[in-house]
């Protein structure tokens, strides 16, 4: 009694053992759809990142420029400063030593001008300073303060401020123009590498059904050749048969795996989190409207402006090509008073003027034709870009045609799938019974076997490339034919608070 009762302990153990490492593997195993498939990517994809810190980074320069534009306060602190140094007085032909202590701080006001491309500033310097020289026995200790306001303005040249913030805003655009683009990137990877996850899993379930089927014809088999109604030859058939569905089975295991492991690396996951795909692949009709379809790509798709922001980069770049050995001016005017005196309240008592203007100018004689090639280079690139832009948009055309196409074929695929999965599982059943009767061997029921499972599975990629196409239409044309509205391409950009 007491043995029987251990044994008993021991299965319940055993049974109790497993139900909790079901629970437990259950438990562990992550539900993903589609639509969490891409809640998981926007938050872990590296290529996603790649882009957000690339746009990140033209976002900082465009700030860093725009706040380069506003007045720069500056303060030059010199606590003290000392010399003492023997020089030569041509006037007199002698030497003498002069000895020097100053202490002086400079506050320093610029600012840019975007408008003209010049630079106004306003500068006190405010010191005190003991000198004496050998030259004529002389000392002096005074307080000074020097202030002046300058103006800086070149003229006959281009306007570079306003040049390299309108390139900085041309660049931060591109990069909000990529990220939306890596955005709806996303959406396309994601949804191929779900789907391919989906087939093997589906892959999987078939090898399974084949499986327990070939299993069944096994036992068919067995039970004839053990009551002498069939050949053993048959039965070495069936083990062949067997072994090959067992072999299919654990290939697909492996195929599993590693498509989910693609899966994750490219969502971001945690590589040992264990995952099952839920999907939905039954494809309805959604109606197309191809001359609506290609108007609304090359009025929503952002890779033409993308080609747009090229050719303004390539009219900027001559702009900058044509100011090589220009003929410039630069204009500078200092407006300023200086006063000193020993007595610091009594600095400003008899001020000096100090007034000064300048004109300047630069002017090129020869280059020997340096700057005429350049600027044929230049008016070459743009050109180059300009045929870029249209090409673009031919592109775009066939692209969408390609798609249209694509969609039509698949609906027609779809349905003839359907009907081979129909034909294939009535064939299979008929020659099964075939099977039993005899009339049949196992060589040819594997075939069959093969046939129906290798229709189930065309039917589900068929399924599978409809989505994707209808996924693609989407992408190149900006609109959701499904739910028949349009994609905002700045909804693809990047919100002030996710930037944050």
């Amino acid at each position: 009694m007491r043995r029987v009762n251990f044994k008993q302990i021991k299965k319940a153990a055993a049974v109790f053992l497993m139900l909790v490492l079901g629970v437990s593997a259950a438990i562990a195993q992550e539900a993903i759809t589609l639509n969490k498939a891409m809640s998981i990517a926007e938050t872990g994809s590296p290529d996603l990142q790649q882009s957000l810190l690339n746009l990140e980074r033209f976002q900082k320069n465009l700030e860093a420029q725009r706040a380069a534009l506003k007045s720069r306060f500056s303060l030059d602190v010199s606590p003290v400063s000392y010399s003492n140094q023997r020089r030569f007085d041509t006037r007199v032909s002698e030497w003498y030593t002069n000895e020097n202590l100053k202490s002086n701080a400079r506050f320093l006001v610029s600012q840019p001008i975007l408008l003209t491309d010049g630079t106004i500033s306003l500068s006190n310097e405010f010191g005190w300073q003991a000198s004496n020289s050998t030259a004529n026995n002389s000392e002096s200790k005074v307080f000074y303060n020097n202030l002046y306001l300058t103006l800086n303005q070149p003229i006959f040249t281009y306007n570079r401020l306003k040049l390299q913030l309108k390139q900085l805003e041309l660049s931060y655009e591109n990069a909000n123009i990529s990220y939306a683009m890596q955005r709806l990137n996303l959406e396309k990877n994601v949804t191929q590498f779900f789907y391919n996850v989906y087939m093997t899993q589906m892959n999987l379930s078939i090898a399974k059904e084949e499986l327990e089927n070939t299993k069944k014809s096994y036992d068919i088999i067995t039970n004839k050749v053990d009551a002498g109604l069939a050949a053993r030859e048959e039965l070495y058939q069936a083990e062949l048969n067997l072994a090959t569905a067992e072999s299919k089975l654990q290939n697909s295991e492996v195929t599993f795996e590693n498509a989910k492991d693609q899966l994750k690396l490219y969502l971001g996951m945690d590589l040992f989190e264990d995952i099952v795909i839920l999907a939905d692949i039954s494809a309805n009709p959604v109606s197309v409207d191809l001359d609506k379809a290609i108007n609304n790509g090359l009025n929503s798709r952002m890779e033409l402006r993308q080609r747009e922001i090229d050719v303004e980069n390539s009219e900027f770049d001559l702009i900058k090509t044509r100011s090589l050995n220009e003929f410039r001016g630069d204009v500078n005017l200092r407006l300023g008073i200086t006063g000193d005196n020993e007595n610091l309240n009594q600095i400003f008592d008899a001020p000096t003027s100090s007034p000064s203007v300048a004109l300047s100018f630069k002017i090129p004689i020869f280059d020997w034709g340096e700057k005429k090639a350049r600027i044929a280079a230049a008016q070459a690139s743009i050109q180059s870009q300009e045929l870029n832009f249209s090409e673009q948009k031919k592109q775009i055309i066939v692209g969408i045609r390609q798609v249209y196409r694509n969609l039509q074929n698949q609906l027609n695929q779809i349905e003839i799938a359907k009907k081979n999965v129909k034909n294939a599982e009535l064939t299979y059943d008929i020659n099964l019974e075939r099977y039993e009767n005899g009339d049949l061997t196992g060589m040819d029921l594997n075939l069959f076997q093969t046939q129906l499972s290798e229709k189930k599975i065309a039917y589900s990629q068929s399924l599978i490339n409809y989505k994707i196409e209808l996924l693609n239409l989407k992408i190149q044309t900006l609109y959701d034919f499904e739910q028949n509205k349009e994609i905002v391409p700045a909804e693809l950009y990047l919100s002030e608070d996710k930037k944050k």
